[in-house]
């Protein structure tokens, strides 16, 4: 259940980002609510990934304030730094999987991390589980992301984002490359982990099935700051011409569709 009035799990608040004269964003505010799927969409070059990599600390801005779990991410020592992170956990775009160990062996890798002395026993059980729980086959731990499906990968990278059990969950692009029903699949999963584990999601996407389908508000990137938060409705109503053509466009039109006959299916 969304607690629109808690405070918000990650805070931004006058982010400012520059690589040389390019500013990304400028004045940018976002608030992601506990227990939410948020969508983040915006035009190429709009910084959706900059932003993210600014939330979990690998980008540093220019200026702004980032808070996530009522604590703040900038400038904190390393200790602290590393307690707030063991509660998130981030799926990169196609995976980022280490090519030269086995899923399984990539899944350890942040338990292995942040707790060196578990139980080697325990430390596979647990990625053995978290292969099983996003979804892939149990003999998939021993092979290596080469022998692996574009679909798998994502999933094994899902899995390794998993592995601490967070609270909150970073998704970039997690559907790219993949076909219409893996792209379906994998939306079900989110939402289904998203369900059972208690999840905040932050969810970057062009997917409008996937908006579509699982976020519960869309976060628009335009003039290098956020232009709008709400839910699909509450952004249609605004007149910004970007979210127009966005939503309104072919694609758009066809998500639409493909969504209300989704719904006529499961009604009949």
């Amino acid at each position: 259940m969304i607690d629109a009035q808690a405070d918000p799990i990650v805070r931004v608040r006058g982010l400012r980002n520059a690589f040389g004269e390019q500013v990304v964003h400028d004045a940018l505010d976002l608030d992601v609510r506990r227990g939410e799927i948020l969508g983040v969409v915006g035009g190429s070059g709009t910084g959706k990934s900059v932003l993210m990599r600014s939330i979990i600390g690998l980008q540093r801005p220019v200026a702004g304030e980032v808070t996530v779990f009522g604590e703040p991410t900038l400038d904190r020592d390393e200790r602290d730094a590393i307690e707030i992170r063991k509660r998130w956990g981030v799926l990169f775009q196609g995976g980022a999987l280490f090519s030269t160990l086995t899923v399984a062996e990539n899944v350890e890798v942040p338990l292995r991390e942040f707790y060196p002395d578990l139980d080697l026993a325990l430390i596979d059980g647990i990625a053995s589980y978290k292969v099983v729980m996003t979804g892939l086959p149990a003999d998939a731990g021993p092979k290596y992301p080469a022998e692996l499906s574009g679909g798998m990968r994502k999933r094994a990278g899902l899995a390794r984002a998993l592995a601490l059990d967070p609270e909150l969950l970073f998704l970039d692009e997690p559907t790219a490359g993949l076909d219409p029903i893996g792209a379906a699949a994998f939306d079900e999963l989110t939402q289904s982990l998203q369900k059972t584990l208690g999840l905040t999601v932050f969810l970057i996407t062009h997917d409008l099935d996937t908006l579509y389908a699982i976020c519960d508000r869309v976060a628009v990137l335009a003039d290098r700051r956020v232009i709008a938060v709400g839910t699909i409705p509450e952004l249609l109503a605004l007149d910004h011409p970007w979210i127009q053509e966005y939503f309104n466009g072919p694609r758009g039109r066809a998500a639409v569709a493909t969504r209300q006959a989704h719904e006529n299916k499961a009604a009949s």
